[in-house]
């Protein structure tokens, strides 16, 4: 492994454990990625000085996630791996695994608690945060499913208006900044 690859698969380590998944996983998806043919466990075994069962359980929660693809090379029974090298491919995967497991257990917990007939007024003012919290969840759904449905070079010239969408929507009066009041 290269100075360059090492310290990227070393830093992708580190940040793996800041985004939920463990060090060894990070290490593993990051050498994956960057390689530019399909990598076999022996070889990620060999690569990573990790042993071959941390491997295996790696890459099973890669293939979990939907972040490596498995491959078959002609005249090899092992089974080898490869990551897409879209950027955005791996951005969309991610955030579409991220709403499955962490997002639609929580609005399916919402929609509960929000049919249940408050017996309190404590209960009634949690139904009412709780109300606010669905609504904000369901509309960045809503919008996160508009973009989904946008091609990569729709996306990135969305993502490059950035501020330049809110200074449009203060000129044309549709803008109210964070904290400030409605006028009298």
């Amino acid at each position: 492994m290269s100075p360059l690859v090492a310290s990227f698969v070393a830093h992708f380590g580190e940040m793996g454990s800041r985004w939920g998944i463990n060090r060894t996983v990070g290490q593993i998806y990051a050498l994956i990625y960057l390689s530019p043919r399909p990598l076999n466990a022996d070889d990620l075994t060999e690569a990573l000085a990790f042993s071959r069962s941390n491997v295996s359980m790696g890459l099973k929660e890669l293939q979990s996630w939907r972040l490596v693809r498995l491959k078959h090379l002609p005249g090899d029974r092992r089974e080898y791996f490869e990551a897409p090298s879209d950027a955005w491919e791996i951005f969309r995967t991610l955030a579409e695994e991220r709403r499955r497991r962490e997002v639609e257990p929580t609005l399916t917990m919402l929609r509960g608690a929000l049919m249940a007939a408050p017996t309190t007024d404590d209960d009634r003012v949690a139904q009412e945060r709780m109300q606010g919290m669905h609504d904000l969840i369901e509309l960045m759904m809503t919008w996160f499913d508009d973009v989904q449905r946008m091609d990569a070079r729709t996306l990135a010239q969305l993502m490059k208006l950035g501020a330049k969408v809110g200074r449009l929507l203060e000129f044309t009066g549709h803008l109210k900044v964070a904290g400030q009041r409605d006028p009298e």
